[in-house]
């Protein structure tokens, strides 16, 4: 949060203070979800706002779709993966509608992102990918 208030080209940013109201897949009823972060900042001249979320990566591939053994804690894995998915999904949309993109960093590149103009990272845009294996 420091880091947001250093930089020059970041306009304005907020932690977990806007709402995105999504369908809950387990328990079938709407629900809230806060984004970790939406930063507003400067890029040659025009003003990007991004949705950011950070996970772990394991739950953005998600769990093995055939384990040996399906355990509590496969079952808990899958039950927070569609969750997850059902998050990005509201967050995608809210972002499309203001115009906004939306960012899934996980520990494999949050380092890699410094909010940075001239960083050049894909964004997710569309539907979060699905598990092939």
């Amino acid at each position: 949060m420091n880091y947001c208030d250093q930089k020059e080209h970041i306009i304005w940013w907020m932690s977990e203070e806007r709402c995105v109201w999504y369908n809950n897949p387990v328990t079938k009823k709407k629900a809230r979800y806060f984004p970790d972060f939406i930063i507003c900042y400067d890029k040659n001249g025009v003003q990007v706002t991004e949705m950011i979320e950070i996970k772990p990566q394991s739950q953005v591939d998600g769990p093995p779709q055939n384990p040996k053994r399906r355990t509590q804690g496969w079952v808990n894995s899958v039950m927070t993966y569609m969750i997850n998915r059902k998050k990005w999904e509201a967050a995608i949309k809210q972002c499309e509608e203001r115009g906004w993109n939306f960012r899934l960093l996980t520990e494999k590149n949050v380092t890699e992102w410094s909010g940075d103009p001239s960083t050049n990272l894909m964004k997710r845009s569309g539907s979060p990918r699905k598990r092939t294996k």
